[in-house]
């Protein structure tokens, strides 16, 4: 889920990078940092006003309760948001560098469009992968899934993520 809402430009955090466990830490981070936290952990989420309790194991199933919860699950035009540490992206230019400073697995920049994580330098570009998802969310935001949307959903949407190493989320709308 992680992956999902960073590539659709969400500042998402994952637990299990910050050393959080499903508990009074997590739940103190979410309440400081205004997220929502979202978790197949049934008594968790019963403990955080903001939660999104994810009651599949389908990755299809748990975007769609994302996109039923108000998440915008729409790829943004340009990627915002680095997959492996959230931090920001910015363009790879030729023209502002004076050389393709991309490394070897990533595309020349004067071939196609590359962006770079200011944080951790991984590199991207809109490539298979990149459709891959995008076929995969287009379903998910046509379609409803046969669960009600509660009073969370409308005005709360959470918009950042982050799983604890059993496996709980938590998000954030910032």
């Amino acid at each position: 889920m992680v992956t999902y809402c960073r590539m659709c430009g969400h500042d998402t955090v994952y637990a299990g990078d910050c050393d959080l466990e499903a508990g009074d830490g997590l739940l103190d981070v979410a309440a400081d940092e205004g997220r929502t936290i979202v978790t197949r952990d049934v008594d968790l989420a019963a403990r955080s006003e903001r939660a999104i309790l994810l009651e599949s194991r389908d990755t299809d199933e748990q975007l769609r309760t994302l996109h039923d919860r108000g998440l915008d699950l729409t790829l943004p035009d340009e990627p915002r948001r680095c997959g492996r540490c959230n931090g920001p992206l910015e363009h790879v230019s030729e023209a502002e560098t004076g050389t393709a400073d991309t490394p070897p697995y990533a595309p020349e920049p004067s071939e196609m469009a590359v962006w770079a994580c200011r944080n951790c330098g991984q590199h991207f570009w809109k490539g298979s992968h990149w459709d891959s998802v995008r076929r995969r969310l287009g379903p998910v935001r046509s379609e409803k899934s046969s669960g009600e949307r509660d009073s969370a959903g409308d005005e709360n949407s959470p918009t950042e993520y982050q799983n604890d190493s059993a496996g709980n989320e938590y998000g954030s709308d910032q």
